[in-house]
């Protein structure tokens, strides 16, 4: 009896014990959550409502309440959700008290410290997400402690080191993900025993050695994603027993060897990216098998062979992405029978052949590239039947006989490029009402007839090209009226007729080539109204009459050719001072008088004026008396012989010491005031066609500067002008000179612009380049500045260092030119680089050399992880558009920050700087500006 009763009071006195601390722990958890929520940075201050109580009696599950916490029937926190609260600062150690908690969510906040060791104290988890921050360090280690463990998603993060081994512990696991990290080693074999495990994803990574074949004893896996680490060896055959596997991305490594037939056992497999490793070998016909495949990218190996005829089987095929192999042989022609296929990548392979008949014509195809192979034959009439085709892209091939006419009403259309083939026939009527045709390309062929009237309607057409044909007749009336028409090539046909006098509404066009053609009559003076018009060639027609004065004032023109034609009379006076003119060619035409001495027509070549029997004078030899001086120069004449008249009536003496005293008092001038010569200049405007002004003491003249203004004198290209070298003898200096770009606006409003130079002519800082002074006439302004060989940023006159306009795409060249920068580990003017090259030419010698950009990135940074290398290498692409040569040709900052945010590899699982973003991942069907890049 006493030893029932001695229970009995053992038993009331641990209840009461356990009662008391079910009302003590949660205070505890309270005390908890506070110390958590002061090692937080909560800048929208979420938490607000996790305050101390202010009265005892309030204590108990208060905290159940807070934002973001979930209490069981105890009033124990068993869920603590922070996600997407722009959190930041440190995750405290004392998270470890929260002993009931099995759900722990903070992705998508800015944690940028390590996650503390003590989380793996927490053994109650069944899900843990702390996704989508910048953590760093190694992942904690015994988590595998955690028996009821579900999913695990450390994606998008900065994490080190090895992935843990003993969570192959956790053997409840169906979600392992930690796409996106900086994570070394191999795959842990102890993830064999996760025979649960549904999703693993560890993509992003720096992982290396050979894919484990233990791998191929996950029974439940679903989805494997290990693209973009650095795997080498085979695929191991194991995987072809993955029975449930529907998701396998292996993308973007130094995987090689065969594909493995076994994968053709995978009945439920949809999703297979093997694109951008060293795979050799055949297509495994097994292939075929996989019945359910929906999505399949083998692009960029070294695979051989023939395409099997097998893979026609995928009847649920829509992306069969196959481009930059070895491949030989036919397509095979039952491919054109898949009736859900919407793009068919096979460009840059050895195929040849026909394409398939029926191909479109039973599917809703989107996308169709086979250019650079060797095929041949008919182009499929039935390619847009779906309505649905955008891109058609042929180019390089040796197809044959005409262009289907269904694609003159395929309205999906944006892209046709088809040159460089054999295609005859004439160009089909209806192209210029498709609303969203972009490119015409259709040069290097065939095509007869005349271009269709219809195209002048087209609202959307920048680009047309339709050089090197047999096209006749003239050109339509209104074809240069396009309103987006940027680039008009016509070259190397029998054109007739004359050029349209339609120019008023060329809003956009900044190429015109119409050479090699018949066109007769006058160059129309409209075209002067093309503001943005870069590059106009008229060479090799029979054009007469005289050329139109108003080219000389169009802002933008740099190329112009108007060689071997009949053109006759002077050259205008103004040409060669030409805004933006850097190369002209006049050459073989009937032009006679003086050449005029200004501008670039001072350092014109030779060659680029022979054949005009008339011209004299300028570089070319001395006029005759037969030619008439201009009357500005029969006005110096006039004044010149007063003056000689004047000075002989005079005595020698006298004007000797008149001579002495004004050249003293000149020499005092210069070096003492740095005005005088503006104020000089500003009263004798008509005397003195280039002035100088002068912020300190200089010892050269308008006229050294000029005599240094030639092509073999430019050493860079910036966002606003040419820099040249000038070296003077007399003393010895070197200085740096920038002709500045200026449009029509700029030149009216010359006073603002005079005001901004003397504005920064007055600036000195230790980083900005001195300006020595400027000299300008009506229409140029030049600036010379302290040469600087060894420039960097900051001291870079020749890219950035300052514009006289702050405008969005001079700021844009700058951020191109920093981006660059960055990317390669150099200054702006690197040394290395050599003589009179900066960086941006640097970079686009590579590209004119077909070598390749790898070597321009920075090695400290890409090293050999070829998944950075690739993200590196579509930013360098925004950099090179944001530092085109010409203003206009620049993207928005809008556009840069678009394609930023999409300048990451295809399908890649991680976000921007090697981070994956799995809610914002990109559809496979990209429309990414990068892409187009590539």
């Amino acid at each position: 009896m006493q030893t029932h009763l001695l229970f009995f009071y053992c038993y009331i006195g641990l209840s009461l014990v356990f009662a008391e601390g079910a009302q003590i722990l949660p205070n505890d958890e309270l005390s908890t959550l506070l110390s958590i929520k002061s090692s937080l940075i909560d800048p929208l201050d979420h938490l607000k409502d996790w305050q101390t109580p202010s009265k005892a009696v309030e204590k108990g599950s208060l905290h159940c309440n807070w934002t973001g916490v979930w209490c069981n029937s105890r009033s124990l926190v068993e869920k603590l959700n922070l996600s997407n609260m722009n959190l930041s600062g440190r995750v405290s150690d004392n998270i470890q008290g929260l002993h009931s908690l099995s759900s722990l969510n903070i992705c998508c906040n800015g944690f940028a410290s390590s996650l503390p060791k003590s989380i793996s104290n927490l053994t109650s988890l069944k899900s843990i997400d702390v996704s989508q921050n910048n953590f760093i360090g190694s992942f904690p280690t015994g988590l595998g402690r955690a028996s009821r463990l579900i999913s695990v998603n450390a994606s998008s993060n900065n994490f080190s080191g090895f992935l843990p081994e003993d969570l192959g512990n956790a053997t409840s696991l169906e979600i392992l993900d930690f796409r996106g990290s900086f994570l070394e080693g191999s795959i842990p074999t102890s993830l064999m025993n996760l025979q649960k495990l549904k999703f693993l994803g560890l993509s992003g990574n720096n992982f290396n050695g050979k894919i484990p074949q233990e791998l191929g004893k996950l029974s439940s896996v679903e989805t494997i994603i290990l693209g973009y680490n650095e795997f080498e060896g085979e695929i191991p055959a194991e995987l072809g027993n993955l029975t449930n596997l529907q998701y396998l991305d292996l993308a973007v490594g130094s995987l090689s060897g065969q594909i493995p037939p076994e994968l053709g056992r995978l009945k439920q497999l949809t999703t297979v990216y093997l694109y951008k490793n060293n795979f050799t070998g055949k297509i495994p016909p097994e292939l075929g098998n996989i019945t359910s495949l929906v999505l399949l990218d083998l692009s960029d190996n070294q695979i051989s062979g023939e395409i099997p005829a097998e893979l026609a089987e995928l009847k649920n095929l829509q992306l069969l992405n196959l481009m930059c192999n070895q491949l030989t042989g036919p397509i095979p022609s039952k491919l054109g029978e898949l009736t859900t296929l919407e793009v068919l990548e096979l460009w840059k392979n050895f195929l040849i052949g026909p394409l398939p008949t029926n191909l479109g014509r039973k599917s809703p195809l989107q996308w169709l590239d086979v250019s650079s192979n060797s095929l041949s034959g008919e182009i499929p009439p039935g390619l847009c039947d779906s309505g649905n085709l955008t891109k058609l892209i042929l180019f390089n091939n040796s197809f044959s006989s005409s262009i289907p006419i269904g694609l003159s009403t395929c309205k999906s259309l944006v892209r046709v490029r088809m040159q460089n083939n054999h295609i005859s026939g004439t160009i089909p009527v209806g192209l210029g009402h498709l609303p969203m045709l972009q490119r015409l390309e259709l040069a290097n062929n065939n095509l007869t007839g005349q271009i269709p009237d219809d195209i002048t309607l087209s609202t959307s057409l920048s680009f047309i090209d339709v050089s090197s044909n047999h096209l006749m007749s003239s050109l339509p009336y209104t074809i240069l009226s396009i309103p987006n028409l940027q680039n008009f090539i016509a070259s190397n046909n029998n054109l007739d007729g004359n050029i349209p006098d339609q120019f008023q509404d060329c809003l956009s066009l900044s190429l015109l080539d119409l050479s090699n053609n018949h066109l007769s009559g006058k160059i129309p003076k409209s075209i002067a109204s093309c503001e943005k018009l870069v590059k106009l060639n008229l060479r090799n027609n029979q054009l007469t009459g005289e050329i139109p004065k108003a080219i000389a004032r169009m802002p933008m023109l740099a190329v112009l050719d108007l060689s071997n034609n009949s053109l006759i009379g002077r050259i205008p006076e103004n040409f060669g001072s030409s805004p933006a003119l850097e190369m002209v060619n006049l050459s073989f035409n009937k032009l006679e008088g003086p050449v005029p001495s200004n501008g670039m027509l001072m350092t014109i070549n030779p060659n680029d004026l022979m054949g005009n029997a008339g011209l004299c004078g300028g570089i070319l030899p001395p006029c005759s008396q037969n030619y008439a001086a201009p009357t500005g120069q029969l006005k110096n004449m006039h004044i010149k012989h007063i003056i000689v008249g004047f000075t002989i009536g005079i005595s020698i003496i006298f004007s000797l010491g008149i001579a002495f005293f004004t050249g003293r008092w000149l020499y005092r001038r210069w070096y003492l005031c740095n005005n005088f010569f503006e104020d000089m200049f500003k009263q004798s405007n008509e005397q003195w066609p280039w002035r100088l002004v002068a912020f300190q003491r200089v010892s050269f003249t308008s006229s050294d500067i000029l005599a240094c203004i030639k092509e073999s004198n430019v050493i860079g290209m910036g966002g606003t002008g040419v820099v040249y070298k000038a070296e003077i003898y007399r003393p010895h200096v070197v200085v740096a000179v920038k002709k500045l770009w200026r449009s029509g606006l700029d030149i009216e409003n010359g006073d603002d612009l005079l005001g901004e130079v003397n504005l920064l002519g007055r600036l000195r800082h230790r980083n900005i380049v001195r300006i020595l002074g400027y000299i300008h006439n009506e229409t140029d302004v030049m600036m010379a500045s302290e040469y600087m060989p060894n420039g960097n940023l900051g001291t870079a006159l020749h890219e950035y260092g300052y514009t006289l306009k702050v405008s969005e795409k001079t700021d844009i060249y700058s951020f191109g030119v920093v981006l660059l920068e960055l990317l390669t580990g150099k200054m702006p003017l690197d040394p290395s680089f050599g003589e009179s090259i900066d960086i941006v030419e640097w970079v686009r010698m590579k590209i004119r050399n077909n070598r390749s950009l790898e070597e321009a990135l920075d090695p400290n940074i890409a090293g050999e992880c070829k998944h950075v290398q690739e993200e590196m290498l579509l930013v360098l692409q925004i950099a090179l558009l944001c530092t085109a040569k010409l203003p206009r040709d620049r993207p928005s900052m809008r556009d840069i920050l678009t394609m930023l945010g999409e300048a990451k590899p295809r399908r890649k699982s991680i976000c921007h700087n090697g981070v994956h973003n799995s809610r914002k991942e990109k559809p496979i069907f990209s429309t990414s500006p990068i892409i187009g890049l590539l």
